[in-house]
């Protein structure tokens, strides 16, 4: 990518199944998006996820997973093992996407952007853990960043701000 980013829509990712996947196919879209982590103590966070995701999915909500083994290594499984494990352990039905870096020299252009348009405590634009909650806005706007210990519940009132 040469141009500077607008929004989250100037981005394509891979599926967990590796194929390419515009952001823009979620347009108009409130997007929450996660790194999340198979092997970590916040991994039931995926249940929580899971019951957002079903409870406003409707509404227009778009719950976007993203596996990443940087922190502890606590994500050690290729793409089908992860999908496996979040479907049969957590009934997981949101998208899930290609494991990724969401820090340093191998970051995803995707996370480098959304962690310069919500920086976390501090001001500081680093990934502190696994589980960490990007919300953005409709018009792919990053509207905030939730700490990896947020519930998911906890973040409803700020996602049906925006649907």
């Amino acid at each position: 990518m040469t141009e500077t980013p607008q929004s989250v829509y100037d981005f394509t990712v891979n599926n967990i199944m590796g194929l390419p996947k515009s952001l823009a196919d979620y347009r108009g879209k409130v997007l929450l998006i996660v790194n999340t982590a198979s092997k970590c103590g916040f991994t039931p966070q995926f249940a929580g996820l899971e019951e957002l995701y079903k409870k406003y999915k409707d509404r227009g909500l778009v719950i976007m997973g993203f596996p990443c083994n940087q922190f502890a290594e606590q994500d050690p499984g290729s793409n089908e093992e992860i999908l496996n494990f979040c479907q049969v352990n957590y009934g997981v039905s949101f998208p899930m996407f290609d494991k990724v870096d969401v820090n340093g020299k191998d970051a995803h252009p995707l996370f480098e952007y959304i962690k310069k348009e919500a920086p976390g405590a501090l001001g500081l634009t680093a990934v502190k853990w696994n589980f960490t909650k990007f919300l953005i806005d409709r018009d792919g706007k990053v509207v905030q960043r939730f700490a990896p210990n947020s519930e998911p519940a906890s973040i409803a009132p700020d996602i049906e701000a925006l649907l």
